[in-house]
């Protein structure tokens, strides 16, 4: 392997646009673990997929250091997808070589057939939960190059043997490799899965909504009721009817669905970082017959929706950044809500009650009132600023219609 060139491509490495601090990286040991790892199982005109990229570091660490000249990579989160894409196009001549034209390239994919077909070796960094990497260890099996090599890496911490017996239920062959810098390898080869359709996403009737959820392998919470969800829905009488609401980081949909539900009148739009969120929201919506008022869209913090388009925005924010316990994910949905809410529109809220939310509610976007606590949880009510007397709701975005 080419180490020079690797670390070339870390050093360069940025997370933008996700949130940057002095004690986040866009990289760890587990990449550069599984890019040694693939060196013993790389040639010229191997085929390699990358997934679970969380910035670039090992499609931009595969084209640099493995002397291959394309990799399909597939990425959850579009603030994943960005982050590579502005790693790439920053690379010059003294990081790593140029991403596009006739040089070294990637191609990101969805996953599935278009990602996997043909790929020799498959570099995955672990999903947080069992059933995300059931899923993906069945899409490798079902349509990667016989003979494939799945190499899959992880923080020791974060591993468990249930790892190995999910990759088990897809491969005759699992291997755990020594762990090096408080990272692990696990080698699977010889697929077991027969050729058959796509899985389908798991749909779970929740008796206590009377709501049918649909739930991919990423999304987070599966399709079950989140805490946090169950006690901001206690406040939904009370919640104003909008002529448009955001669900903000609606996981499987559970707010939107239920607030255009109680809301005949609104329009909703759901929106996620992560796709597989954003597939189950729009599986959440058509299954209860919400297809019409309920749409989706895969964003970045609202980043595309217009200043002043929304009248309320729901938010249960994570107050995890990948593996770190970090509040920046929350500001910055604040932050986003502060910028789409019209004048005098409302941001509800739920929040684990030991997060000192509500200076930055306030400052961000404007006067704040706890409106219930429990032992777990705080649910408070941000309103907008007015801009004026005369303020005026800015037009629907282009995908909820006119």
């Amino acid at each position: 392997m080419a180490q020079n060139s690797l670390e070339d491509v870390f050093g360069a490495l940025r997370r933008h646009p996700d949130v940057e601090a002095p004690n986040l990286q866009a990289w760890d040991a587990t990449d550069r673990l599984l890019l040694e790892a693939a060196a013993d199982h790389v040639l010229a005109d191997t085929s390699v997929a990358v997934i679970g990229d969380r910035y670039g570091a090992l499609t931009l660490g595969a084209l640099a250091a493995l002397g291959i000249n394309t990799v399909r990579v597939h990425q959850d989160l579009i603030t994943g997808e960005r982050a590579l894409r502005n790693n790439a196009a920053a690379g010059g001549p003294d990081t790593a070589p140029p991403y596009v034209g006739t040089g070294p390239k990637f191609e990101q994919l969805p996953l599935g057939k278009d990602l996997l077909t043909g790929a020799d070796v498959v570099l995955l960094q672990l999903p947080k939960t069992l059933a995300e990497l059931d899923h993906i260890a069945a899409a490798v099996a079902r349509h990667a190059a016989p003979g494939a090599v799945l190499l899959a890496g992880g923080r020791v911490k974060h591993m468990s043997l249930g790892m190995n017996a999910v990759l088990e239920r897809h491969f005759a062959t699992v291997q755990p490799q020594l762990a090096r810098q408080k990272s692990r390898v696990i080698m699977a080869t010889d697929a077991s899965e027969a050729p058959g359709p796509e899985p389908v996403p798991a749909l779970a009737h929740l008796a206590e909504l009377n709501l049918d959820v649909a739930a991919h392998g990423a999304v987070f919470a599966g399709a079950k009721l989140d805490i946090g969800t169950r006690f901001l829905l206690t406040f939904l009488p009370g919640m104003p009817a909008a002529r448009h609401a955001v669900d903000l980081g609606c996981g499987t949909g559970i707010l939107a669905a239920m607030y255009a539900r109680q809301n005949p009148g609104s329009l909703v739009t759901a929106t996620d970082q992560s796709a597989a969120a954003v597939a189950s929201a729009w599986g959440t919506a058509t299954a209860n017959g919400l297809a019409d008022r309920v749409s989706v869209l895969q964003d970045d913090a609202m980043s595309t929706l217009p200043d002043g388009s929304a009248d309320l925005i729901l938010l249960n924010p994570p107050f995890h950044l990948g593996a770190t316990v970090h509040a920046g994910a929350g500001i910055k949905m604040f932050e986003a809500a502060g910028r789409v809410l019209a004048p005098a529109g409302q941001l509800w809220t739920v929040f684990n009650r030991h997060l000192n939310y509500l200076p930055a509610l306030e400052r961000l976007v404007g006067p704040t009132t706890v409106k219930g606590q429990n032992p777990k949880f705080t649910v408070a009510v941000s309103t907008k600023r007015p801009a004026g007397r005369h303020g005026r709701a800015a037009p629907l975005p282009p995908h909820m219609g006119g």
